[in-house]
């Protein structure tokens, strides 16, 4: 479990987090979004005792990263400074890690398998496209087979295949209880891989959602034509459902499409249009990041 309470972070006269609380529990995969710029990597550092909280405090596993045992076999990380040295192989690159941290070598060619880099491990860090390097970084990440996993922006640089593999595997990752959190930018992006969202905006919590929830967020009135819209807007009123007329027999509905259709099939309504509006999840995204001033642009 990852738990950030009241975490505050200032950087001089920057004001980098403010005042945020979250938990990631086991088994879940957590997305963690938010605009460039908005704290995430610093409140992963903060996490990861990269970084010392104004106020506030971060613990993994129910104490403070520094003070857990053993810490690279339970809390694995791959953040946006990964590096690795250009000459030298993936495969020795997570040799040198593996001795570090107390691991069996044999847990590298494990771990290269799980990445699907077991043929490209013999070469060189330096000919690695971005993906490549990604999937190095998150092989580094399950050297200790942890319990917890903190990754930012994981699908920087994989094409839309990778982007598939990684969303399948982090799933089967988080089915074996593990704790994943995982920040983007880009809600779409993560959508189909998390089970709940931490938004936030400036440094401070803007929601905390399900990510069923921010879909229903998504779905929006449903728009119906009929030439006998005023009798049909009373059956949707007696329905106790929010209508508004639209002029030319049109209607605005706050209630899915099958449910009207339903109501005017069996009071022999007969509809010319029945069409759903939606809101893209980056829409809902920018809506709940945005200014008062920006939303709706």
């Amino acid at each position: 479990m990852i738990e950030v309470e009241r975490l505050t972070k200032r950087f001089g006269s920057t004001l980098a987090v403010d005042d945020l609380s979250f938990t990631v529990a086991p088994g879940m995969v957590t997305g963690f979004l938010g605009p460039n710029g908005a704290g995430k990597s610093t409140t992963m550092r903060a996490i990861l005792g990269l970084v010392h909280p104004s106020a506030g405090h971060t613990s993994v596993l129910g104490v403070p990263y520094r003070d857990l045992d053993r810490p690279t076999q339970r809390v694995g990380a791959l953040l946006e400074t990964f590096d690795a040295h250009p000459g030298r192989s993936g495969r020795n690159h997570l040799r040198v890690l593996a001795v570090a941290g107390g691991i069996p070598r044999s847990r590298v060619e494990d771990v290269l398998a799980l990445v699907d880099m077991a043929g490209a491990g013999r070469r060189r860090v330096k000919s690695y496209s971005l993906g490549m390097r990604q999937r190095l970084g998150l092989a580094a990440a399950l050297l200790g087979d942890p319990e917890v996993l903190v990754l930012d922006e994981p699908a920087n640089g994989l094409d839309p295949q990778g982007i598939r593999w990684l969303r399948d595997f982090l799933r089967s990752l988080a089915t074996e209880g593990r704790a994943i959190l995982i920040s983007s930018h880009v809600l779409s992006e993560v959508a189909q891989t998390v089970d709940d969202v931490v938004i936030i905006h400036r440094g401070r919590l803007v929601r905390h959602v399900a990510m069923g929830d921010v879909e229903a967020m998504a779905a929006g009135a449903t728009t119906v034509r009929s030439p006998d819209a005023e009798r049909l807007a009373s059956l949707l009123a007696e329905a106790n459902l929010d209508v508004t007329a639209s002029g030319d027999g049109r209607l605005s509905v706050m209630a899915p499409p099958e449910q009207i259709g339903e109501l005017a099939a069996a009071n022999a309504v007969v509809l010319h249009e029945l069409r759903a509006e939606r809101a893209t999840l980056e829409e809902v995204f920018l809506e709940l990041t945005g200014e008062p001033g920006e939303r709706g642009t």
